[in-house]
């Protein structure tokens, strides 16, 4: 579409829309995984929700593909496509906190580092992601995992209400006394059914946490792994942890022969009584030769941008993700075959508990279909040079393929890349009907398709 086109929307918008023609749009057009390279037509920096309604209509009125960026972390790159009109949220980074209702309403661009940042000066808290530029919107739409999840439960599951732009033009609100078909769906169905300008979140008492970051030589994969298999499985839900495999990081309570080389490693905080979180650690430090650790207090949003430093924007990055049932012995033969050959500082393989809470909640009681498994894992591959991209991506594919035997059906869709759109009926497995006939009605000529997309039944 050419600029004079544009300036039709230019002139009903109060923020600012980028062209290929302006200064700003190499940035504008950029997302965090610098594999992805699309070209725009425009990119809308909303100033408020009028911008917003203004660009869906002109989007739909001339036939245009629109790609909704909130924090940009999207492995697949869907916050920007070709020829596209892309809504991005960068300037829309409020949260305006409730202590006495213990709820916060956030917008759109919002980071999980300015939620926290917002929420924890009243000593509050809802379960968000676990590295700190990760947008609040994609994560929860799609789900949402972190710390907090096996005492709180998923993102979406502490989400109370959302306002939201449809492909028609219309504002809503959804919750459960309005529009509920929407508000079941937008809980795990990602950004299929309209523009979420904001979210309101339930809050929960989160101050300080016992933070424990614990790392081993990859020979001890087999070892830790099982002891935390089993350790979860009895554990309280105030402990929450995942299990990873890595290059040693950098970091100073790590010796430096250890750096770049092949880990295991156990991360996560225990948010009950303050007094209990070093005995909580300690079988941890028992369990193997530990090359480095830190087990200390810590304010929970410390923890959350502790690893911020290793996502940079810019890299080369895949993605892929399976549910386990549990995590059994051929599951942790798998990773240990293939954790100990990580393939840069960059790269995460992270084992997710998502039991306890998550687990309570019916699935069918939202979009998020999972609630039988007991971990998601990640493969989230990410490097610096292209050159590097063939060699990485099938390292990806097979260390995914040696988990299947292992794995369920459906993945987290929010660990998903742009080459899984033949696995989202699986991923939603019995309520997928139900997202596709919500999708007819709200979004019937599928207007809002650059996702991991739910077609109109």
């Amino acid at each position: 579409m050419n600029g004079t086109a544009l300036d039709a929307l230019r002139e009903q918008l109060r923020g600012q829309l980028i062209t290929p023609e302006d200064p700003d749009y190499e940035s504008a057009r950029a997302v965090y995984n610098g594999m992805i390279d699309k070209r725009p037509a425009g990119v809308v920096r909303v100033a408020q929700v009028a911008d917003v309604i203004a660009a869906v209509n002109f989007a739909r009125d001339n036939s245009m593909p629109l790609a909704i960026r909130g924090g940009g972390h999207s492995a697949p790159g869907f916050g920007t496509w070709d020829d596209a009109l892309v809504i991005d949220f960068v300037n829309r980074t409020g949260v305006r906190v409730d202590p006495e209702a213990g709820t916060a309403r956030a917008e759109a661009g919002t980071t999980w580092a300015d939620f926290n940042h917002a929420t924890h000066a009243f000593g509050l808290a809802t379960p968000g992601g676990i590295v700190g530029s990760t947008g609040i919107a994609g994560l929860t739409l799609g789900g949402g995992i972190g710390y907090l999840t096996r005492k709180h439960g998923l993102s979406c599951d502490n989400l109370l209400s959302a306002d939201v732009v449809t492909a028609d033009g219309k504002f809503l609100t959804a919750n459960e006394d309005r529009n509920e078909d929407l508000f079941w769906a937008l809980r795990g169905g990602g950004g299929n059914f309209g523009v979420v300008t904001s979210f309101e979140y339930q809050l929960h008492p989160v101050d300080m946490v016992h933070v424990g970051i614990v790392i081993y030589s990859a020979e001890h994969i087999d070892t830790v792994a099982k002891f935390y298999r089993d350790y979860m499985d009895s554990a309280p839900e105030e402990f929450g942890a995942f299990l990873g495999f890595h290059q040693g990081p950098p970091v100073p309570f790590l010796p430096e022969e250890w750096h770049f080389k092949p880990v295991c490693v156990v991360v996560g905080m225990w948010t009950g009584d303050m007094a209990e979180g070093e005995s909580r650690w300690q079988p941890f430090l028992d369990i193997a030769p530990v090359a480095g650790s830190l087990i200390t207090p810590m304010p929970y949003p410390a923890l959350n941008v502790a690893f911020d430093a290793l996502n940079p924007k810019g890299m080369q990055g895949y993605w892929k993700a399976n549910f386990l049932p549990d995590l059994n012995d051929g599951a942790i033969g798998a990773h240990a075959e293939f954790g100990a050959t990580v393939t840069s500082v960059n790269t995460s393989v992270h084992v997710y508990p998502i039991d306890g809470a998550v687990a309570r909640v019916g699935a069918d009681e939202t979009a998020f279909a999972n609630r039988g498994m007991k971990f998601s894992p990640v493969i989230a591959a990410q490097w610096m040079d292209p050159a590097d991209n063939e060699a990485n991506i099938r390292w990806v594919k097979d260390y995914v393929a040696a988990l299947a035997p292992h794995s369920a059906p459906g993945g987290y869709i929010n660990f998903m890349d742009g080459d899984d759109q033949s696995r989202i009926s699986e991923n939603y497995g019995g309520n997928y009907a139900r997202l596709a006939s919500i999708k007819a009605k709200y979004d019937p000529q599928n207007l809002f398709h650059v996702n991991q997309n739910i077609k109109p039944q």
